[in-house]
């Protein structure tokens, strides 16, 4: 039986060429991978007037951790909230979590969320830039952390170990969840959310002659493996899961639609969330890889993003991005 979703119903009102607009949505020691802020970490590195993290020096992260940046990594926060049907995660925690991680925390929203619904949890959320808010919960923290490091948490600590929106960041996933099943508890569990950055179409109503995205893929997946840092991360993670050691994979794979071109209520919504957030972030994903890695000019990067800008407000366009991944359970110790 094949885990794909189903196809995404479309709006016939939706298949001509317009704004996808909805008033409706309105309103240096390396010795440890944790480290107090100093001064030179908020000297962030700068590219056409973003800011990059300066906390890791051997890791150049290519997504700017400006507010720009920021306020679309928040509306893909509300996006994901609905898409999980108003639930801020997927896995069979139980009611009494403990001890949560949230690693790549970002803006810390998540994080927060979680604190709040879990008052009797300890949440740490960790990032490499110190961008999250300074009033939060009291049973939240967050810690600048290299999750590519070893972790400085003890073994057979946490409950849960949450982790999402990490494409094209991690080298290694299987380290990387290997580090997780240490530090969580017999019995304890990991997740892991991520989109794939790869648009397809079910009906043939996206072409390589009405819109970029055939071009899109081809441009920046070359770029991620050359990189080591894939973006094909929405369906390998239950195969890296099982090979760190996890028990009880499960996989999900959602289609979200890049506007609102959907006929169904809630995928209109969710896509009209995602070209606000995509839009929000659009330049950020472009930037570093395309004048850093391929050399390109700033100019040819605004032409590249005015191309992409207009396939997303085409609502006649019914393109659709993958979001999945997996959550599994580390076994108990007479397993």
């Amino acid at each position: 039986m094949s885990n794909d979703p189903p196809s995404i119903p479309v709006d016939p009102a939706y298949n001509d060429v317009g704004t996808d607009t909805d008033s409706s949505l309105g309103d240096d020691s390396r010795a440890s991978s944790t480290a107090s802020i100093a001064a030179s970490i908020l000297e962030y590195r700068k590219l056409h007037g973003r800011t990059y993290q300066n906390f890791s020096p051997g890791f150049e992260s290519w997504l700017p951790n400006d507010e720009r940046q920021n306020e679309g990594l928040d509306i893909f926060h509300h996006l994901m909230y609905i898409l999980l049907d108003n639930e801020l995660y997927l896995a069979p925690i139980g009611d009494n979590p403990q001890r949560v991680l949230d690693v790549g925390t970002g803006t810390g929203i998540w994080a927060i969320d979680f604190a709040d619904q879990f008052p009797s949890a300890e949440v740490i959320g960790t990032d490499l830039s110190p961008i999250q808010p300074q009033w939060v919960p009291p049973n939240c923290r967050f810690e600048l952390d290299d999750a590519q490091l070893v972790w400085t948490y003890p073994e057979n600590h946490f409950d849960f170990i949450h982790i999402r929106y990490l494409t094209g960041s991690i080298a290694d996933w299987t380290a990387l969840y290997k580090q997780a099943y240490r530090c969580l508890k017999p019995g304890g569990w990991i997740q892991h959310l991520d989109q794939s950055i790869e648009p397809q179409c079910d009906d043939g109503s996206m072409t390589a002659e009405n819109c970029i995205w055939p071009d899109w893929i081809k441009i920046f997946i070359p770029i991620s493996e050359r990189l080591g840092r894939t973006y094909r991360i929405a369906r390998h993670s239950k195969e890296w899961m099982e090979e760190a050691g996890f028990k009880d994979v499960q996989e999900r794979l959602f289609k979200v639609p890049i506007n609102g071109w959907s006929s169904d209520p809630k995928m209109k919504e969710i896509g009209q969330y995602y070209a606000m957030a995509t839009e929000q972030g659009l330049e950020g994903y472009c930037l570093y890889l395309l004048i850093q890695v391929e050399k390109w000019d700033y100019a040819e990067v605004q032409v590249l993003i005015s191309e992409a800008r207009k396939a997303i407000r085409d609502r006649s366009i019914h393109a659709y991005v993958e979001f999945g991944g997996a959550w599994a359970r580390k076994p108990l110790e007479n397993e």
